[in-house]
Formats: structure tokens, C-alpha cells, sequence
């Protein structure tokens, strides 16, 4: 048997090898990537733009609510169910450096598939956006899901862009129906209330879930697969050998027209892009 056989199949400069062991975990690729990277822009969507250091300050805000205003610990599960805004790196980093397990979730999901992806990932919290939150109302008391944290499509905008947007979606054109979380707590007040508080930095081992991705279901219910620390690390490893010098470090400017919760959307522009500090903007 002919082994690595592929070696010679690679483009030349492409290394054959990676060292997955570079970094112990995700937290490890944001904390560097934030601080080499600090004044690049890391998102933009609707026109506003933040920084890694933006990224790693708000991020960092919403963990320090998640492990100061919640009874969450590390290894618990978090639904992430929001589409390309900015509060989606916000909301899966934040998640992720106070140890909990993020389950990516699709907004376009109906109430059924909901309950079945909480119920099964075990999920104890749930990011939405304003606009299916009258389905988690449906869907929460048949979960084990205790924290909902509810966001409209504007929220990291300026406060008069914002407003004009967030209105416009929900009176204009009425994309957002009427539902009654009472526990439900608003993304930007947990920012608020995270802002410069101290955060208790989870320092997961490679071998820890990271992630919980959910398959498409088209063969049956969808099932969940467990991605590790280093699997992650490797596959942004991965990518940056196989873009070789084609990608300019900092420099470029990638669209994100695929939705991240998806895990080709998630991997490439969330993950790897966020190794080389390129700047991503969210359709």
C-alpha cells in the first residue's frame, strides 16, 4: 500500500503538513488574532464595521453576563439561531470563552425542528433574533432551554440606523410577530451589563466540543456533530497552508453571502478567516 500517496498531488508551496497542536484551543486562535490584529477590521454588515479589538471587547462583554447574570458552566449548550448580522461572532465567541458548547441553529428552522435540535443537543440557552422569537415562545417550555437572549437585526448599529432599521422590519414591513418571552433578556443589555467586567477565560482541552453542528436532516432527523477544539484548529490550519500566499494576512477582504451556521460558512469565514485577520462582510 502506497502511503500519502497524495503528497505530490499538492500545488507547489503548499505545505504537505500541519502541526494541529500550534494552538490548545479556539479561545487561544482569538485572543492572539485579536491582539495581532486589533485595529483590522474583522465584520462589517449593514454598513457598520468592527474591529478584532471590537470583537474581542464585545465578545468578551457577553461572557462576562453569560457567567455573571446566568447559572451556565462551562460544557453547557448554547443555541446560536441567527443569520449574517454582527452579534452572530459576537454571540458563538462570547459563548465560547466562557466554555459553553455552541450549537449552531438555523433561523429558518420551523417549531418542530427547533424542539427536536434543542432537545437533542441538550440545550440551556438560546440566542435568536427578534424575528422567530414567537416560535422559541412555543418551543422553550418543551426544552431544557432556561435563558433566552433576544436580538433584532440592527442592534450593533448606531442608535439612529439602528432604530430606523429595527423599525422599519418590525412596523414597515412586519417581519417580526408579536410573542411573550418574559425571561427573554435583550442582546444588547447583556452587553451592557458585561461591559468591562472581568471574564473568567475557559481554557478547553483539544479534545473538548467546541461545537455542535447539525447535519441537514434531508435522510431523517438531523444529527448532531461533535466538533472538537482541535478539529477546528486544524481545519483553519488547513486553510491558511492551502491559501499559501494568495491571501495577504490582515489585508483581504472576503463576501460571506453563505449563511455561518452552516459549517462550510462557519469553518472558512468564521474560523480560518479569523486565524489571518481578514475582514469578512456579512450578506
Amino acid at each position: 500500500m502506497i502511503e500519502n500517496f497524495w503528497k505530490d498531488k499538492y500545488p507547489a508551496g503548499i505545505t504537505a503538513e500541519i502541526n494541529p497542536d500550534e494552538f490548545p484551543n479556539i479561545q487561544a486562535v482569538l485572543k492572539q488574532s485579536c491582539q495581532r490584529f486589533a485595529d483590522k477590521p474583522a465584520f462589517s454588515n449593514l454598513g457598520k464595521t468592527i474591529t478584532y479589538g471590537e470583537l474581542y471587547a464585545l465578545s468578551g462583554a457577553f461572557a462576562a453576563w453569560l457567567q455573571q447574570h446566568t447559572d451556565l458552566k462551562p460544557g453547557d449548550r448554547i443555541a446560536v439561531q441567527l443569520p449574517n448580522v454582527l452579534q452572530y461572532p459576537v454571540a458563538v465567541f462570547g459563548a465560547m470563552r466562557a466554555g459553553l458548547i455552541v450549537v449552531n441553529t438555523n433561523p429558518l428552522y420551523t417549531a418542530r425542528e427547533m424542539e427536536h435540535q434543542f432537545n437533542d443537543s441538550g440545550a440551556k440557552a438560546l440566542v435568536c433574533l427578534a424575528n422567530m422569537a414567537h416560535l422559541a415562545e412555543k418551543v422553550v417550555p418543551k426544552t431544557q432551554v432556561r435563558h433566552v437572549i433576544v436580538t433584532e437585526v440592527a442592534d450593533l448599529l448606531p442608535p439612529l440606523k439602528r432604530l430606523l432599521i429595527n423599525s422599519v422590519i418590525k412596523y414597515v414591513k412586519k417581519m417580526v410577530p408579536a410573542y411573550n418571552l418574559p425571561q427573554a433578556v435583550r442582546f444588547n443589555d447583556a452587553l451592557a451589563l458585561g461591559k468591562g467586567q472581568p471574564v473568567t477565560e475557559a481554557n478547553p482541552q483539544a479534545n473538548d466540543v467546541a461545537v455542535l453542528q447539525y447535519t441537514g436532516g434531508t435522510t431523517g432527523v438531523a444529527k448532531g456533530a461533535m466538533l472538537t477544539h482541535r478539529n477546528l484548529v486544524a481545519n483553519m490550519l488547513q486553510c491558511r497552508a492551502l491559501m499559501g500566499s494568495n491571501l495577504h494576512e490582515g489585508c483581504e477582504i472576503l463576501i460571506t453571502p453563505l449563511p455561518l451556521y452552516h459549517i462550510y460558512a462557519f469553518t472558512f469565514h468564521c474560523m480560518a478567516m479569523m486565524l489571518i485577520g481578514n475582514h469578512n462582510v456579512l450578506i
